[in-house]
């Protein structure tokens, strides 16, 4: 951990919602010896020094959390399947006064994200040229060919001529992973939302990008966790 980012105010934010449609109780279910959530608490401890966990989970309590966290008791209305993430770090930032802070957002369902991916954003923000800076990956780039209808007139997304183009010869498409997002709570309290005009990117592989929704997904991100630690120790 570096001591430029606790000096510079950064601070790590780890929403945990109790509801799952794909997988009741993933959040808190257990990965590879540790219950979900805390493996993004631990890097937002090793990468911004301090954690602030937003949650509606009663099972999270102050006392069971690591030195360096702060539980943030999550209101039912901010809990529900629709509620933006943006009216959750809104709260969040006024509950607790985090307007001079600069916030380092990590989704618990993507575990496989690395403290060097979290670094890498980190530094490209502090950097000065983004307003926000997200972890992204690379996207099949046939949307590119996707529109929208205006009655029966076809709308193209971008550039119409990609309708009519090889696949292999459309120009690269990235995508937001949910995996890392870094921000200053002042710019983002300007509209309290994300800031959408000065975006910056660190790509992360496929891999390590990999969302956790369903038990399948727990599964496979287990295997890839456990077979890691074990080529690691041969």
């Amino acid at each position: 951990m570096s001591n430029f980012f606790i000096d510079k105010g950064y601070l790590a934010i780890v929403p945990v919602r109790s509801g799952s449609k794909g997988l009741k109780g993933k959040n808190i279910r257990p990965l590879d010896g540790l219950p979900l959530y805390l493996h993004a608490v631990h890097q937002g401890l090793r990468t911004a020094g301090h954690v602030f966990i937003s949650t509606d989970i009663t099972d999270i309590n102050q006392s069971n959390l690591p030195v360096g966290c702060t539980l943030c008791p999550r209101p039912a209305e901010l809990a529900s399947d629709d509620t933006p993430m943006a009216s959750v770090i809104a709260h969040l930032i006024k509950t607790h006064s985090l307007q001079d802070r600069t916030l380092v957002l990590l989704q618990a369902t993507t575990p496989l994200r690395e403290d060097a991916d979290i670094e890498s954003a980190m530094n490209l923000h502090a950097g000065g040229a983004f307003d926000i800076v997200m972890s992204v990956v690379a996207r099949d780039q046939g949307v590119l060919k996707y529109g929208t209808l205006n009655v029966n007139q076809f709308v193209a997304m971008r550039d119409p001529t990609y309708c009519f183009q090889n696949r292999q010869s459309l120009p690269k498409v990235y995508g937001p992973n949910g995996a890392v997002y870094v921000f200053s709570a002042e710019s983002f309290m300007k509209t309290e939302d994300f800031p959408t005009y000065r975006i910056g990117v660190v790509e992360m592989p496929v891999i390590r990008s990999i969302d956790i929704d369903t038990a399948e997904d727990f599964r496979y991100v287990e295997e890839l966790m456990v077979a890691k630690k074990t080529n690691k120790n041969q």
